[in-house]
């Protein structure tokens, strides 16, 4: 097995509804978590502000 090069820690919070707040350590700002588009239909909610959801950034994540 080859040698760890990093570790993320990340604090995740609710902040309302499907909101959620992510902090990842180094950096100041937190990432924002939530529903939009066909995801939020598919809940059949609707959160006062829209945000990416986590699969967003997996995918971004994957495909960058």
């Amino acid at each position: 097995m080859g040698k760890i090069i990093h570790t993320s820690k990340i604090t995740i919070t609710r902040v309302e509804g499907s909101t959620r707040k992510a902090f990842v350590e180094g950096f100041k700002e937190p990432i924002f978590y939530g529903v939009h588009g066909g995801i939020k239909r598919f809940y059949g909610i609707e959160p006062k502000e829209e945000h990416p959801a986590t699969l967003d950034h997996i995918i971004g994540g994957v495909g960058g």
